[in-house]
């Protein structure tokens, strides 16, 4: 297990201060605010050590209230709305300075059998044969206004091997393209047999490139770039089967629509050997900055 792999994971091992209530800590992120995937993944943990271990989160909805202070505890008070005979129920509270940054609602359900059908995987080269971000991200250093840019995407991608299929929204700034985006990622090292921690990765690593497709509309770059500002509004993950983060995973990103300054970013996360496991939906504001 890499060093970055195991700092997340201690990130993610909520401090339980009170029955229901957690306290979190954070990272350093790309923008001046908490990352929006750790603020999802820690607020999944914490509704998750709420519920019996034999029910599996499957749908989470969420909004991003405030942008988070990351030099802040973060705290998430878990409420138990519901706890039926097939479906468990929690929403979850994130405060920052009194105030609420975030709110999730999760639903949790045993095992059951039932009707199986799924969408067929895209086609998609073999991850091997992609250049890791350490290799890509140097090609492109020129693009970027601050010289420190590069290490401070390397480090926040650190935990997480994640290779773009084609060429990210800050390669090609100023040539607009088809608004789908591929990355395919896993995590640096192996994981623990846990079902939710492997959810709560997924959930962590799915705010990293969402909204790549809506950039890639319009010839934009993105954050890094400067050529947009932005954040998450609201985020929606649908869990249909069991997966490992750290086997390969394929994120397949598409934007349909961009309006009224929100860019909508829809996706499927597929495993290798072509089962769809996730289906992501995102919208977040995106904002040409003025002169």
């Amino acid at each position: 297990m890499s060093a970055a792999l195991d700092s997340l994971l201690d990130l993610l091992d909520l401090e339980r201060i009170e029955q229901d209530i957690f306290r979190g800590r954070s990272r350093s992120a790309v923008v001046p605010r908490v990352f929006g995937g750790q603020v999802a993944a820690q607020a999944l943990v914490a509704a998750g050590r709420t519920v019996p271990a034999d029910r599996a989160a499957h749908s989470l909805h969420a909004y991003f209230l405030r942008p988070g202070d990351p030099g802040a505890p973060i705290v998430y008070s878990v409420d138990r709305i519901r706890d039926g005979r097939s479906f468990t129920t929690r929403r979850v509270v994130a405060v920052q300075h009194g105030k609420p940054i975030f709110h999730l609602s999760a639903s949790f359900q045993s095992h059951e059998d039932g009707m199986d059908h799924q969408a067929a995987m895209p086609s998609a080269p073999d991850p091997e044969t992609l250049p890791t971000a350490a290799e890509m991200l140097p090609r492109y250093a020129d693009r970027f206004s601050d010289p420190r840019m590069v290490d401070r995407l390397l480090e926040a991608r650190a935990a997480v091997d994640l290779r773009y299929v084609d060429a990210p929204p800050f390669a090609t700034a100023g040539e607009p393209r088809e608004p789908r985006s591929q990355v395919w990622f896993r995590t640096h090292g192996k994981l623990a047999d846990d079902p939710l921690l492997h959810v709560c990765m997924a959930t962590y690593v799915s705010d990293m490139t969402l909204l790549d497709s809506v950039l890639l509309a319009h010839g934009r770059g993105g954050w890094a770039i400067g050529d947009v500002v932005g954040a998450s509004l609201d985020h929606a993950m649908w869990f249909h089967r069991p997966f490992r983060a750290d086997e390969w995973l394929l994120y397949d990103q598409q934007s349909p629509s961009a309006s009224g300054g929100r860019g909508l970013g829809q996706a499927r996360i597929y495993t290798a050997d072509g089962r769809l496991v996730i289906t992501v939906i995102q919208e977040g504001l995106v904002r040409v900055p003025r002169d």
